[in-house]
């Protein structure tokens, strides 16, 4: 099996558009030490011809065209992109969908209730269902994706997308994991989570890859910046450092390989020599960047 990062930042992306902070001054001055980054996805095979895509986000194009595996290689119309896996209904993992729209044949695998969430916006309809096949996945249940590759989601603890908190309530699909799983190999993709709940810990033990949000190095970080009013236990995010954070919470788990994205801008990690960074490589963490590649 083979992973590529599309995208490592959070939702908004690295340097984000209208933030003058120092670091997206840093990245937009091509700062070496402050590399930019797009909104996260991951690309997955296990044959190396048949592509999945664990979210869309909305810098897509960007990225395939970044991508040489992505590209078309087979006909005047065609692609790798045999499918696409939903973690949420968040306007960062959906709206790369509206770039899939020219009548391209792929398979669209997501919760209920994501797939609810995509029926009631009729802007999604440029997927036409003739072509783009809507799969719908139950959580815990084993799924066949194209190529030989077999995907299980699962519930993990978070909360509605920002655009549907006034109209809807937080339920289980809302928010999931993804665990992808080809020649014994397992990659665990989860760029949202709120706390690594004892269930989740126990999926986690020993993986081989563990994908997980790094949204926030401490929950009070974007107040603390003058950046926003909410904290990331809000926005459904849990920090990365910290008693109750991603580092300690994974530190014990035998993880094999642990990689943070769903970087948001205010993250110190993204300076490559920040003390955060230094403690986050020293706890055997390794921060996503855009066109890194895992082999497994």
């Amino acid at each position: 099996m083979r992973a590529i990062v599309l995208g490592s930042a959070a939702g908004g992306g690295f340097p984000q558009w209208n933030s003058n902070a120092e670091p997206c001054r840093r990245a937009r001055a091509a700062d070496p030490l402050v590399q930019s980054r797009t909104q996260a996805s991951v690309a997955v095979t296990q044959d190396g011809q048949a592509w999945t895509l664990l979210n869309a986000s909305p810098d897509l194009r960007e990225q395939i065209a970044a991508t040489p595996e992505l590209h078309p290689h087979a006909g005047v119309r065609s692609s790798p992109i045999a499918a696409v896996v939903l973690t949420s209904g968040e306007v960062d993992a959906v709206a790369g969908l509206l770039n899939l729209r020219e009548r391209q044949e792929f398979e669209l695998f997501a919760t209920a209730r994501i797939h609810a969430v995509l029926d009631a916006n009729p802007i999604f309809n440029v997927l036409a269902r003739d072509i783009v096949t809507r799969r719908v996945i139950a959580l815990d249940e084993d799924t066949s994706l194209p190529g030989g590759l077999t995907l299980r989601l699962f519930s993990v603890y978070g909360k509605v997308a920002l655009y549907l908190e006034d109209t809807a309530e937080a339920v289980d699909g809302d928010t999931v994991g993804a665990c992808v799983t080809g020649n014994g190999k397992s990659l665990y993709y989860i760029p949202a989570c709120a706390a690594v709940t004892p269930d989740l810990a126990d999926r986690l033990r020993n993986a081989d890859t563990v994908m997980f949000d790094g949204t926030l190095w401490r929950d009070d970080e974007m107040i603390k910046a003058g950046l926003g009013t909410k904290t990331g236990q809000r926005m459904g995010h849990m920090s990365v450092s910290g008693d109750d954070g991603a580092m300690r919470a994974l530190g014990t788990l035998g993880v094999r390989r642990k990689i943070l994205l769903h970087i948001n801008n205010s993250n110190p990690v993204l300076i490559n020599d920040s003390p955060e960074r230094a403690e986050l490589e020293s706890a055997g963490w390794n921060v996503a960047f855009d066109g890194m590649q895992v082999a497994f």
